[in-house]
């Protein structure tokens, strides 16, 4: 790869950060240092300088935001976000619990989660590039909906490539339950479908089926 995916646009990631007032792990390691964006500048983009009086917020405001970070944090377009949202609703349960479990269950989700890459970004440009396979078979769509049972292994010609030996030298214990890793094998198994308390995204999910029953 000519170009790492967490270089590109990296202020742009930076500032969405600072809009929602958080964190939201979108340049991978780079988020866990003093060079994040909101450690250096912990007030919202446009503003010169933390001016002490936040801003209030709608009720609707505040599902407005949250629906954007999930987006954002997800790398999710608003027409197929729109879509989870539906298919969460049909699904029996907590509608919110299973939007984030759709979500979650994204191929290029799992890669990030298992520790083949640094961040959703980047997982998401490895997928796309044709380094992962489901079951033993090329699957090069992020969206790609993985299953309880499945397997996700790094293709054979694609484990010397340097996102990716580079993001298994630092994934340490940060893998789900609901995983699992052999990473001298280069490949990691979905068990079962997590569970909200697996779940470490920090977003309200169920204020963002709100926003969509409006």
């Amino acid at each position: 790869m000519s170009k790492s995916p967490n270089s590109v646009s990296g202020d742009a990631r930076c500032r969405q950060c600072r809009r929602a007032g958080e964190k939201l792990y979108l340049k991978g390691t780079r988020c866990y240092t003093k060079k994040c964006g909101i450690e250096r500048r912990n007030y919202a983009p446009g503003q010169h300088g933390n001016t002490g009086r936040p801003a209030k917020i709608t009720d609707y405001g505040l599902q407005l935001r949250e629906k954007q970070k999930m987006r954002q944090m997800y790398r999710v377009l608003e027409g197929p976000f729109r879509t989870y949202v539906d298919e969460a609703t049909r699904r029996r349960g907590v509608t919110g619990e299973n939007l984030l479990q759709l979500l979650e269950l994204r191929l290029d989700n799992v890669v990030y989660r298992l520790g083949f890459a640094s961040s959703r970004a980047q997982a998401r440009q490895l997928v796309n590039h044709g380094h992962f396979q489901v079951n033993g078979r090329a699957v090069d769509i992020p969206s790609y909906q993985t299953r309880p049972g499945d397997t996700v292994r790094v293709a054979e010609g694609s484990r010397k490539v340097d996102p990716i030996q580079n993001a298994l030298a630092s994934v340490g214990n940060r893998i789900p339950g609901w995983l699992s890793l052999n990473a001298n094998a280069f490949e990691g198994k979905v068990i079962v479908a997590p569970r909200r308390d697996e779940i470490d995204s920090d977003v309200q999910e169920q204020i963002i089926i709100e926003f969509y029953s409006r």
